[in-house]
């Protein structure tokens, strides 16, 4: 019998334990990407935990994020160890999940597996959002020189003196985004310390008078035999431009910067998050050669 418990706080043991449980879910399905020691991902950091367990063994594992969304939905995560799948453990998972969470709550279902789309059916809960990933081999792209509009410069990332300017940018360029509108510069210096993070790869736009209006913030991710062939992979990661100095082929001309610095790299792969209702942008992606790849999925209460 399934037992499920509430913990506001993970101690030693029981992180590890959920540790154990994300990596053999990344083994098999490519996702979370979790690392064998060190903090947890930060999608399971703060927040709630809700732990299902079966005797000694912890069977599921679900995360509600302490924030939510910047429109104030519960954002929520939910794994069934891979060895005890098809035995509605999720189903037990989900339900005391959505007990537990009042008001608008938003779950990931990442791949769009067709067994979270009948859990979450069952749920009554409705797809609401679609997290397009597209990619591109990059033997067969042809990438330009970015050519900025006149007046602009390109550089790249300093630590400890452009993170206000791009926070500044991202939040009204991303004003409408349910997650990247609330990215704060505590964050972004999170990030920095992160063994990814690489100022070289984090460019950034001014104008003739100094000021930050648009930026291309790339990142490596490390090999995975689940996913992209089990090669590295670049990630178009932020791009984010002022919507005053939208207009003038900067956004492309950013990412062109970052998509070349990637390819310079050695990286044979690369990709891109995109929402899925956003036509304009995947038909900017797919002239760029991406195309898509797989897709995520946030489930809602209808």
């Amino acid at each position: 019998m399934v037992h499920t418990a509430w913990v506001d706080e993970l101690d030693e043991t029981a992180t590890e334990r959920v540790r154990a449980l994300l990596l053999a879910a990344r083994d098999t399905d490519g996702r979370p990407e979790v690392e064998p020691v060190g903090a947890l991902p930060a999608e399971f950091t703060g927040g709630r935990h809700l732990l299902a367990t079966e005797g000694a063994e912890l069977v599921g594992y679900a995360h509600v994020a302490a924030s939510g969304d910047a429109f104030g939905r519960a954002v929520a995560e939910l794994v069934v160890h891979p060895a005890h799948r098809r035995r509605g453990h999720g189903r037990v998972l989900l339900t005391e999940l959505l007990d537990g969470v009042p008001g608008a709550v938003r779950v990931w279902a990442h791949g769009d597996h067709p067994a979270a789309a009948r859990l979450a059916e069952r749920a009554g809960l409705a797809r609401a959002r679609e997290l397009l990933v597209m990619r591109v081999r990059v033997e067969r792209a042809d990438w330009p020189e970015p050519t900025p509009a006149s007046g602009i410069t390109l550089r790249t990332f300093v630590p400890a003196r452009d993170e206000q300017a791009v926070i500044d940018v991202n939040a009204r360029a991303f004003a409408w985004h349910p997650e990247q509108s609330a990215f704060s510069v505590e964050q972004l210096r999170a990030a920095e310390r992160e063994s990814w993070f690489d100022a070289a790869g984090f460019f950034l736009a001014e104008n003739d008078r100094g000021e930050v209006v648009g930026f291309h913030w790339t990142k490596v991710h490390p090999p995975n035999p689940r996913r992209f062939e089990g090669e590295p992979v670049g990630e178009v990661y932020v791009v984010g431009v002022d919507p005053a100095a939208q207009g003038g082929g900067l956004g492309r001309a950013l990412t062109l910067a970052g998509l070349r610095h990637l390819r310079d790299r050695g990286l044979r792969q690369v990709i891109l998050y995109v929402e899925g209702d956003n036509a304009p942008a995947v038909a900017v992606y797919r002239k760029l050669g991406f195309e898509p790849y797989e897709v995520d999925v946030q489930y809602a209460r209808s």
